[in-house]
């Protein structure tokens, strides 16, 4: 049976699958390739996330950063923040990792198809997006222009920096890269990244925008796109926290009305901009 159907018949069916390659991202940060035990496929949308379990520490909800046109596996970047992650991370090729999912509201590709499209992205809020990059790419011919925006605390934090030297050889996207702080060698931009917002050249009448990132980040990055000329209707966030269950049952993830795990991650930025402006909500 399909995996991704069986998550769909039973949300809270946790699902074992086998880790096929971990991959160090950065000193905190890793990547892990997991396939379902016994075969099978998993497909999600960009944007969407999954409970990962690992026996004796507990689930944590984890976003998808992988490609969605790849069935075969799930790809996660995980950073090591707590009792969860930390176990996870201490885990070997070869054992396994229990999934339910993938759950919540994705970023929205295809309603986008027709307009530019600007991805705002801060540290490691680009593991969220890039699932959508992937599809945009794949679909280049269906939008304007193709814009990403990327900050990092610092030249070594650059997270997937190969990926981004790659998109950043196309000639059909237009790919900018800073830095708070510059580092020895380092010959890019320094500066925060809603700095690379002006002077972008995208049409702010007929452009979408996805952005995440830290929530100071994305504060000032929303008001970097409302102040070049972009309606708050398309300027999309995520916002992945307090997430506990994955299908709106705990309540931790309660953001004002809307449950962010059922209701989100994703969300269109007018829908939420009043409880947006509350601090640590």
């Amino acid at each position: 049976m399909n995996v991704a159907m069986q998550a769909q018949a039973d949300p809270m069916d946790i699902r074992p699958f086998r880790i096929e390659k971990i991959r160090k991202e950065l000193a905190d940060s890793f990547t892990m390739e997991l396939v379902p035990e016994g075969g099978g496929s998993f497909s999600f949308k960009p944007g969407q996330f999954n409970m990962l379990y690992t026996f004796g520490a507990g689930e944590v909800p984890i976003s998808i950063s992988g490609d969605p046109s790849d069935s075969s596996k799930i790809v996660h970047t995980i950073r090591r923040v707590g009792a969860v992650t930390q176990a996870i991370g201490n885990l070997s090729e070869g054992m396994a990792v229990g999934i339910r999912g993938p759950f919540g509201k994705p970023w929205p590709v295809e309603e986008a198809f027709g307009s530019d499209l600007v991805i705002l992205a801060g540290g490691l809020g680009l593991a969220p997006l890039r699932p959508a990059i992937y599809m945009a790419l794949a679909n280049r011919h269906r939008f304007g222009k193709v814009v990403l925006l990327y900050g990092s605390r610092s030249p070594s934090e650059i997270l997937f920096p190969k990926e981004l030297e790659k998109w950043r050889g196309r000639f059909d996207t237009k790919v900018r890269v800073t830095v708070d702080r510059a580092e020895p060698g380092w010959g890019g931009h320094v500066g925060v990244v809603t700095k690379l917002v002006k002077g972008a050249g995208f049409d702010p009448m007929h452009t979408t925008a996805f952005v995440c990132g830290p929530e100071i980040m994305m504060r000032y990055g929303i008001q970097a796109l409302e102040q070049a000329g972009i309606d708050r209707s398309g300027i999309y966030v995520s916002m992945e926290r307090n997430m506990k269950c994955g299908i709106g049952l705990c309540g931790h993830c309660q953001w004002g009305a809307p449950f962010v795990c059922k209701d989100g991650p994703v969300f269109r930025f007018d829908e939420v901009a009043d409880a947006f402006t509350v601090r640590e909500l």
